[in-house]
């Protein structure tokens, strides 16, 4: 009898230590009320500072950086104006980059960015840049004139 008590006991132990290791993996990845607040800061940031100044700050600074949200922002035509994970991506005209499975990802963001002005784009694949895996993305973005301003998180 004492051994299966101490068998249970052990038993739960495990499953709290597994439970708290769940806990600390979803807490090294960002999520959607974190990444809407950042793009409500990065706007913030873009009418305050500057586009120029912000942007280089997405692109190369680290107050808009955490975990792996990052801050995104393209024109309306595609192009890469700033990029918290890649910036050898800023500059490069996008509107044709497409996911593993085809999806036209950038295109996506313009035409939410066109029709609706906000919200979320999901369903698409993108590289993470902490686990260095593609993962299912979903990204919220905020028009901003003619720019599009977005965070993404990763659905691991």
């Amino acid at each position: 009898m004492k051994s299966i008590a101490i068998l249970k006991g052990f038993v739960r132990t495990a499953l709290v230590g597994l439970a708290m290791c769940g806990f600390a993996h979803a807490a090294d990845q960002g999520t959607a009320a974190e990444a809407e607040a950042m793009v409500k800061r990065a706007v913030a940031e873009i009418k305050s500072a500057g586009p120029d100044k912000a942007y280089d700050e997405f692109t190369n600074g680290k107050s808009f950086k955490d975990r792996d949200l990052y801050i995104v922002v393209y024109d309306l035509s595609g192009k890469n104006l700033a990029q918290g994970a890649n910036p050898k991506l800023v500059g490069k005209e996008l509107i044709g980059l497409k996911d593993p499975d085809g999806k036209l990802i950038i295109k996506m963001f313009v035409d939410l960015a066109k029709e609706k002005g906000k919200g979320w784009v999901e369903g698409y694949k993108f590289m993470n840049p902490v686990t260095l895996k593609m993962e299912g993305k979903a990204m919220y973005l905020e028009r901003v004139g003619d720019t599009l301003v977005g965070c993404g998180i990763y659905k691991g």
